[in-house]
């Protein structure tokens, strides 16, 4: 028997449905779904008041009964009375459901759910034939090597970098006290910033020490320059402000203006501490801590970490192992391991942004107390890779864009120019994050970063060409995803073996 749904069984004239009413006992299902209003097939204006009260029957016992999903029972009575052939199948102009014009007006958890199902499916099946053909590839010495617990100066060092920030305290407290000149202020500022980024530099290259203990020491002396920079700007500025024209402008984005007027060990100290690189002297503060919410994301984040470890040693050492150098072997063979391995790097770059960017710095903004959250935007929906640089890494798009971009165009320095600066610092810190750590210096980091630029206009103009914010988030993924990233994993791995063969 032929099953119709609710809608089609409404699909009929209001003269159709009156004279249904007068054949049908009232206490019919069908009479039931009759008292509902045919809803987008009735034309404009043509239902009552009436109709829309119509949409409810009220039984007996004076209950308001709901619409009755099911119009036939299981005998199907009552089908000779609604569906006749007479009735007109067809009464407007309708898209098919993946058209461009209606493929975003309905849901598609449906699709969405494949997918997950079809992910979970190929995955496992990846999993299991990486088990069979190399067997379980965990070695702790990747992660905890006799070289890294010798580190000592490496830690020393990790230890020591506390005493440039206490030096920039010291600075602007003269400097506030009016004790020294600004030009003098700015030239230790200066000093101070850059014996801080060579001090582990030169230590590092020093001590020849394993790769992950000086990628996590460059990158907490990065953050420290950061900070460093943005507390002597910001108080530059403080001091600069009450002689400055656009004073009651800046005033309402700092009501304590005022209080302002000294340099807090206080502030500072927290400052050094916070999830943030811009230094300003008080910052918005939740009511408490959430020890529970902590608990619970220090488990995510070592839940996290171990499956990053995981798809490094099972997935991503194999692949690189068993290739060639992009650059000198055979293209077809490096763009099947570019391929194969984008899809590895993939997971553990997403699992390194959930693990830093949203479990550890809510977590260390939770226990500090720290309110501005933002630490990231919907960055998987960048269009181009201008917006993607803008959304991903919230901390250092806020310190770019005060203490870089707009000094720049204040001072007279062409947009374009001001935007090439920006990646140029940028280009630079992730080189010395990457080569300094390595010992090679390829700048493959610089050049990826400064190709970003050139990607960005051209992906900016592929969205205009198309108009479209699935092409462009597509190609964003592919320049990005799919042939960046495991082109730099296999760069710098092939440089790094030719380096320890030749010692």
């Amino acid at each position: 028997m032929a099953i119709f749904s609710d809608q089609e069984t409404l699909n009929l004239s209001p003269n159709h449905q009156s004279s249904l009413r007068r054949r049908i006992p009232p206490d019919s299902p069908v009479a039931e779904v009759l008292t509902t209003d045919s809803g987008d097939d009735s034309s404009p204006g043509t239902s009552s008041d009436a109709d829309n009260r119509d949409r409810v029957e009220i039984s007996d016992k004076g209950e308001k009964k709901k619409e009755n999903p099911s119009v036939f029972n299981a005998a199907g009575d009552g089908l000779k009375f609604v569906y006749r052939a007479s009735t007109p199948a067809h009464r407007r102009i309708k898209e098919s459901p993946l058209s461009s014009d209606a493929i975003f007006k309905q849901s598609h958890a449906g699709l969405f759910n494949l997918c997950i199902v079809v992910l979970i499916a190929v995955n496992s099946r990846l999993i299991i034939e990486n088990l069979m053909k190399y067997g379980l590839l965990i070695r702790t010495g990747f992660w905890f090597s006799s070289t890294s617990l010798r580190d000592w100066p490496l830690f020393m060092c990790c230890l020591t970098l506390p005493v440039f920030p206490l030096c920039a305290f010291i600075v602007e407290k003269l400097a506030w006290r009016k004790l020294i000149s600004e030009s003098f202020v700015i030239s230790l500022h200066v000093i101070i910033t850059t014996a801080e980024i060579l001090y582990p530099v030169f230590v590092i290259l020093r001590c020849d020490s394993a790769v992950l203990s000086g990628l996590t020491l460059m990158l907490f002396a990065s953050i420290v320059w950061l900070k460093l920079v943005s507390f002597a700007h910001t108080n530059y500025d403080l001091r600069t402000l009450p002689n400055s024209i656009v004073k009651d402008d800046v005033a309402s984005d700092c009501p304590n203006l005022d209080s302002c007027q000294d340099v807090s060990f206080k502030s500072l100290a927290y400052f050094i501490m916070a999830p943030t690189l811009c230094y300003q002297p008080s910052y918005p503060r939740t009511t408490c801590i959430r020890k529970g919410w902590v608990i619970r994301q220090l488990v995510k984040a070592i839940i996290f970490t171990g499956i990053m470890g995981f798809i490094i040693e099972q997935y991503i050492n194999p692949i690189v192992q068993n290739s060639q150098h992009p650059l000198k072997g055979n293209l077809l063979n490096a763009i099947e391991r570019v391929l194969k391995l984008s899809v590895p790097t993939l997971y553990v770059w997403l699992c390194m942004f959930y693990c830093f960017f949203h479990l550890w710095l809510n977590i260390l903004a939770e226990i500090l107390r720290f309110g501005d959250r933002e630490f990231y935007k919907d960055w998987w929906n960048a269009q181009t890779i201008e917006e993607y640089w803008r959304l991903w890494n919230m901390p250092v798009h806020k310190w770019m864009v005060r203490h870089i971009y707009f000094p720049c165009l204040r001072n007279g320095i062409p947009k374009g120019v001001a935007i090439f600066i920006s990646f140029f610092v940028s280009a630079v810190f992730h080189e010395l994050c990457v080569a300094v750590p390595c010992h090679i210096f390829k700048f493959w980091a610089f050049i990826g970063i400064m190709v970003q630029i050139p990607l960005a206009i051209l992906t900016k103009y592929l969205q205009e060409k198309f108009r479209n914010s699935m092409v462009g988030n597509m190609i964003f993924w592919f320049f990005f995803s799919i042939l960046g990233q495991p082109i730099f994993v296999l760069l710098y791995y092939h440089d790094v073996m030719n380096r320890k063969v030749k010692t």
